[in-house]
């Protein structure tokens, strides 16, 4: 390195130094505030966004933006125009692959292709829910498309309702894709119990902010709420 070379590191460095340290004093004041709003919940990541003395938030799949000074919080999507991209959806997916990443598939109900498998799609699911019975009746052409489906459950009228407990039925069944099936069919399941996932996958849909079934979640964290039509899937996940 040469002597000019080394002046102007040390420059850039020297230049950088009070960003980095006003950067890390705004972190520590908007924890200290929500940690008096929020005391039984810590943020997963605060960081800065491109926007000067606006920070990025983050609670699970929950994105929030706050002022340095720890007085103002947004909710709302952060949009870069130049770019056309969306700051905050990117988050969001990176959030949600994370999650996906951190649960067992052996606690899922899977229907795997005979042949390759060209795409995972894990879909928090509701036997009782309409659309996904629909989409449950045509998972032979999603899996003849190469799609692996990988079920959560998400019984939408809460814990120890009738969905509820179907879904416990389903998941403590010796064979779980049958009794999904025989269940989206409208069989009435002999009522099982056990050590379950259910209340984990509840927990898992809520942190994402999953609403309603069927929600489909891409292996890049994309979220798709509502059913999707195999041939619709398949054409969605092989665009570029």
């Amino acid at each position: 390195m040469t002597v000019r070379t080394f002046v102007l590191v040390f420059l850039a460095l020297v230049a950088v130094a009070p960003v980095l340290a006003g950067q890390a004093e705004d972190i520590a004041t908007i924890e200290k505030r929500l940690s008096q709003i929020i005391p039984d919940d810590r943020p997963d990541v605060i960081r800065p966004t491109p926007l000067n003395g606006l920070y990025e938030v983050v609670y699970g799949g929950q994105v929030y933006y706050v002022t340095g000074d720890g007085h103002y919080l947004i909710q709302g999507d952060l949009l870069d125009l130049r770019a056309m991209a969306n700051l905050t959806e990117q988050t969001r997916k990176q959030q949600r692959a994370k999650l996906l990443a951190g649960l067992d598939e052996k606690d899922m109900i899977v229907f795997e292709p005979d042949g390759p498998v060209k795409h995972v799609v894990t879909i928090f699911t509701d036997v009782d829910c309409g659309y996904c019975r629909k989409l449950h009746r045509e998972i032979d052409t999603y899996l003849d498309r190469g799609i692996e489906i990988r079920y959560l459950a998400f019984p939408r009228t809460g814990k120890f309702t009738e969905s509820y407990f179907k879904a416990v039925s389903a998941w403590c069944a010796k064979d779980r894709k049958a009794a999904i099936t025989r269940a989206k069919n409208g069989e009435k399941l002999p009522r099982a119990q056990c050590d379950n996932p259910v209340d984990e996958h509840m927990a898992a849909a809520r942190a994402v902010g999953v609403t309603g079934t069927p929600t489909l979640l891409l292996e890049d964290g994309e979220m798709i709420t509502g059913y999707v039509p195999a041939d619709r899937l398949a054409r969605m996940l092989d665009r570029p």
